[in-house]
């Protein structure tokens, strides 16, 4: 949810014509985009839902030198793509737009359907009878904790899960608890009010708020920063949060649901993620596997996004990706045939395109040492402390660059040296 301008790189070629597309409780609807496109509460908008959280006029889509622009227009509450609160992005094809309450999709095809465009089915016996599920699931108001690795697709099944539920015309609101810094997050969370930390020029609502109604979707709960668990915990509980810098509680009405990619039971246990917490979150689970253990899948998927982006692959170009290991999962998949049509446009994608296409994530990942002959688990946190004692000497100290040298947060890095017990002052006059 933080605020940034994307400028997105589509595969170069001019877009003729493209489409909004967004369901109400009656029907979906196609608007067909000319030069410019407004979106407000004003009833002189090309889209004026009647919706208060939509500022009189929201934002904009204009065309842009053969591309669609998505501008925010200073909204009150934001306009977000894909989950990021955005100012200005080049839109690509399938892109999800939230303005409002109201979930949009550009599609560069008028006949597109909603649901289509996050396919939740599985050939796989076991993902399949977790899929059988959501709907009653999704029927009911209980936390919803969703485990998988990075990339299997645990935000498309978020969604799903609200778009099947009795919040369906509420927001879907996302926020990602790893890319927030550890002095924002609670800002983002709970809002603040005029005047409570330096820059906070206005009175601002937080995700709890922008979700009222509806549900709120924290991804990667388990980077969540330390400090921030008793307050989260105390918002599930009493259904009340407290905006940074105000005396006032402000009830809530929203449905959790969380994800993450760690074993958060194991982190509980090592002490980075409370238990009480972690139970609270713990009501409903499900699990969404790799790819790789869904292999069954993969002829459904590719196709599925081939057709999207209009992408050619030759037979034996299709049975080499089918034998890759697939780390990044769904989101490798998509990657890799994006790129294809980046570099190979509408020509067929052959056999020996195949390697130029892939990531060589597992081929760097051969050519480390095999740490799970020598005890596994303890070796790797062996290597962890030595690497935070080096860069805390060469840091001096210094937390935040020792962080930042790392690729954690800083309250990540905290709770690292509490559980390992480094005496930081200690450690420097050696």
């Amino acid at each position: 949810m933080t605020t940034r301008t994307l400028f997105s790189a589509t595969d170069g070629q001019p877009v003729e014509t493209a489409f909004l597309v967004w369901k109400d409780a009656h029907r979906v609807h196609h608007v067909e985009l000319g030069e410019f496109l407004h979106i407000g509460r004003e009833r002189s908008n090309h889209i004026a839902p009647d919706d208060e959280f939509l500022s009189a006029r929201h934002a904009r889509i204009e065309r842009r030198d053969g591309q669609f622009l998505l501008r925010d227009l200073r909204s009150r509450n934001g306009t977000f793509l894909n989950g990021a609160r955005v100012i200005e992005a080049v839109l690509r094809d399938g892109d999800r737009v939230r303005i409002g309450m109201c979930e949009y999709r550009f599609s560069l095809e008028k006949g597109e359907n909603l649901e289509e465009l996050s396919p939740l089915s599985s050939k796989n016996a076991g993902w399949k009878a977790q899929l059988d599920r959501v709907p009653a699931i999704a029927e009911s108001d209980f936390p919803i904790l969703i485990s998988g690795p990075s990339g299997s697709g645990k935000d498309i099944l978020a969604q799903q899960i609200h778009r099947l539920s009795n919040r369906s015309s509420g927001p879907f609101v996302g926020v990602n608890c790893s890319a927030l810094s550890e002095s924002l997050v609670e800002s983002e969370l709970f809002g603040h009010v005029r005047g409570s930390f330096t820059g906070a020029t206005g009175d601002r609502k937080g995700a709890f708020e922008a979700a009222r109604g509806g549900t709120l979707f924290l991804d990667e709960i388990g980077d969540l920063p330390s400090a921030l668990q008793p307050k989260l915990l105390r918002a599930l509980e009493n259904n009340q949060i407290r905006p940074v810098g105000s005396d006032r509680a402000v009830t809530t009405d929203i449905r959790i649901v969380a994800a993450t990619h760690r074993d958060l039971k194991r982190h509980v246990l090592d002490g980075f993620f409370r238990e009480d917490l972690y139970f609270r979150l713990h009501v409903v689970q499900l699990h969404s596997p790799p790819l790789r253990d869904r292999i069954e899948d993969f002829d459904d998927l590719f196709y599925f996004f081939c057709r999207r982006l209009r992408v050619r692959f030759s037979y034996a170009a299709i049975l080499k990706l089918k034998a890759h290991d697939w780390p990044g999962n769904i989101r490798e998949l998509r990657n890799v045939i994006s790129r294809a049509k980046a570099f190979f446009g509408d020509q067929e994608v052959t056999e020996e395109n195949v390697d130029f296409l892939l990531d060589n994530l597992n081929k760097a990942k051969s050519k480390l040492p095999d740490l799970s002959a020598r005890g596994g688990r303890s070796v790797i946190k062996e290597l962890e402390l030595e690497m935070i004692r080096t860069r805390l000497r060469a840091n001096r100290g210094n937390q935040r660059r020792t962080a930042a040298d790392l690729n954690m947060a800083k309250s990540t890095l905290s709770d690292r040296i509490r559980h390992y017990g480094i005496d930081i002052d200690e450690l420097l006059s050696n």
